[in-house]
């Protein structure tokens, strides 16, 4: 895989540095209640100032937005990255969302936003996949160079697209396979094994879009109703009940995955095996993350309900590279190029 030049390899001492981090956090009652993506946007930020930016201008998308609205206003994530930095150098700017010309890569706000700045550094991977203005726009107008995180994000990734150590085995879940088909067509038919779970699980077995043989589940745990408190039934997963759910695999599904992942040299896993949110179905999704915890081979962990799942089962630490990008991964793994990538200048 191509990787684009390193912000290590920038000459930033004494310049003004404009940053696209990828700083989209959830809020809870104006606050910062998940800092994951702002800690992880601050090793490139730190090389900078280390290095002797003069100023260093933060910028990043902030939910969706259509224009100016308070409600994602950037400030909760300007205090917060304060808080872990605390060098009045930097600077964060405000949601680029909010401007129309974000998402139309309009050159007049991308020169708004490279005003004043002497480099470029893109460390956002969650918004690589857009051609913004932010991600593109301002790689044409100023010397682009790509984050420490951007970079991980490549090389990690970029690791399931090459000569994998086998057995490889994917396992995929989430409730629409069509979000996944690509990603999966290109990974699968390399892969040893494709476990599916989730919602997935009833679409490909009625009608199995791919070219591959899929592991599908051998039981489900069944609900009476889509209600976090329904009476539940463990049952074979091709004869569930009439006008009940599966929202998690069975016991026995649980362990044939966890065997065959045991076995795997390298694991991709992409979506959850239920509706793991509610604690009566979520033993699936947590058997797959605690799996993955105790392998010896390669595991990567992509998408915003499994890489929420590790985390929710302690197992973080413990997984080789957890992804912080959503689409942005599952384009890349779908052998796409990203705009945002594809902007910088090679190595």
């Amino acid at each position: 895989m191509r990787l684009p030049r390193s912000v290590e390899a920038a000459e930033v001492d004494g310049k003004v540095v404009l940053v696209r981090s990828d700083l989209n956090v959830p809020l809870e009652d104006g606050r910062v209640a998940d800092d994951t993506r702002i800690r992880s946007s601050l090793p490139t930020i730190e090389l900078l100032l280390e290095r002797g930016a003069r100023e260093v201008h933060v910028c990043s998308h902030l939910g969706r937005p259509k224009g100016p609205d308070d409600k994602y206003a950037i400030a909760p994530v300007r205090e917060r990255l304060r808080e872990l930095v605390g060098d009045e150098r930097v600077t964060v700017l405000e949601n680029t969302r909010f401007n129309p010309g974000e998402t139309k890569n309009d050159e007049a706000y991308a020169r708004e936003l490279a005003e004043g700045c002497d480099v470029f550094v893109n460390d956002a991977f969650g918004s690589a996949h857009r051609a913004h203005a932010s991600t593109v726009g301002v790689a044409q107008l100023l010397p682009a160079y790509a984050g420490l995180l951007l970079l991980a994000e490549l090389e990690n990734l970029g690791k399931l697209l090459g000569e994998v150590e086998r057995p490889f085995v994917i396992v995929s879940g989430g409730a629409k396979v069509e979000d996944k088909i690509g990603v999966l067509e290109n990974l699968g038919s390399r892969a040893d094994e494709v476990l599916i779970g989730g919602k997935m699980a009833e679409d490909v077995r009625s009608d199995n879009p791919f070219s591959f043989d899929a592991v599908l589940p051998k039981d489900v745990v069944a609900a009476s109703s889509f209600s976090p408190d329904a009476d539940t039934q463990v049952t074979p997963f091709d004869s569930l009940p009439e006008g009940w759910l599966g929202l998690d695999v069975g016991p026995e599904t649980r362990e044939d995955f966890a065997r065959r992942i045991a076995g795997a040299r390298t694991v991709f896993w992409n979506g959850p095996m239920g509706v793991f949110e509610w604690p009566k179905f979520s033993e699936g999704t947590f058997a797959v993350a605690r799996a993955l915890a105790e392998s010896d081979g390669f595991t990567v962990v992509g998408g915003g309900d499994s890489v929420r799942a590790v985390h929710d089962a302690g197992v973080a630490d413990r997984i080789s590279w957890i992804s912080t990008g959503g689409g942005a991964a599952l384009e890349l793994l779908e052998g796409k190029e990203l705009p945002g990538v594809a902007a910088i200048p090679n190595a």
